[in-house]
């Protein structure tokens, strides 16, 4: 059996690989792929295939993918380029006759209003046109996501969102790479689709508290209109269709869009995952920001 991870060069993709080789699943049947191999030599060190590969180079997807069984595509990181990048990925996957083929897609991409799963979406009906058997794991978002700005929220003594009192069903990179692994190792895995988010949803104003109290720094949490949250990201340097993107995915908290319910992860890596309270203290603790 041959698995080929893309995205390897990132945190997530890296991930999955490393779940799978605590697994003992033998190195010479793991594919590590990215842009930036230089990133992932160790891995090569310790047995694993590196092949470089662009999801704008169909090429280079050819070759990486020739020989596998199963192969975890990473969705790409830009919006609006990156459903081309997928098609390439699929026709190669095609080509190479790959039995299974596992795509990062978003929460309930098929009928969700938040604006950055319009890609996901529509790489899910390009899976379904190609024929080719598949399997979606839809995530939400990373808990990573908020744990990285604990400095910042500390800085400034408030969570800024427009989220409302919508509740997130976030959970770790690492989690999420676990259950990617879990279903890389099953059978039986074509047309499944798994809703992935952790079992502790959470509010924004939740994740202020919890801040105050793993940091010891008072954090409060200001919920904006969508408009003005959007332009204190582009004051903080973000472009602003990105920071336009990240308040519409906070006005699909307000909805309910990421809230999950289904239990998927849990059941997929055997235990519960990380909750979004352990999540901050372990990143309070790591920066040592503490009471």
């Amino acid at each position: 059996m041959t698995l080929v991870i893309t995205g390897a060069t990132g945190h997530y993709g890296r991930l999955v690989v490393e779940s799978l080789l605590a697994q003992d699943v033998p190195a010479d049947q793991m594919v590590a792929a990215g842009r930036d191999v230089g990133k992932i030599g160790d891995l090569a060190d310790r047995g694993v295939a590196v092949r470089p590969i662009d999801y704008d180079d169909a090429e280079s997807l050819r070759k990486a993918f020739a020989g596998a069984d199963k192969v975890l595509l990473v969705s790409g990181a830009t919006a609006g380029v990156r459903v081309a990048q997928h098609r390439n990925a699929i026709d190669a996957a095609a080509a190479a006759g790959v039995g299974l083929f596992l795509y990062t897609s978003g929460v309930r991409a098929d009928r969700s209003g938040i604006k950055l799963f319009a890609d996901h979406r529509a790489t899910e009906r390009a899976l379904a046109e190609s024929g080719l058997p598949h399997t979606l794991l839809r995530h939400d978002w990373y808990l990573e996501n908020y744990t990285g700005q604990l400095a910042t929220y500390v800085q400034y003594g408030a969570v800024l969102g427009c989220a409302d009192d919508g509740r997130v069903s976030a959970a770790t990179r690492a989690d999420l790479a676990d259950a990617a692994a879990a279903v890389l190792l099953s059978d039986d895995q074509a047309g499944k689709v798994y809703e992935l988010g952790g079992d502790d949803a959470f509010t924004l104003p939740e994740l202020a508290e919890t801040v105050s109290e793993a940091t010891g720094h008072a954090v409060t949490y200001r919920d904006l209109p969508a408009g003005e949250y959007t332009r204190i990201l582009v004051q903080a340097g973000l472009p602003e269709g990105y920071a336009a993107l990240l308040a519409d995915g906070d006005l699909g908290i307000a909805r309910g869009d990421l809230y999950v319910t289904t239990g998927d992860l849990s059941r997929l890596i055997g235990r519960s995952p990380i909750s979004m309270r352990e999540a901050v203290h372990r990143a309070a603790a790591a920066a040592s920001i503490r009471p």
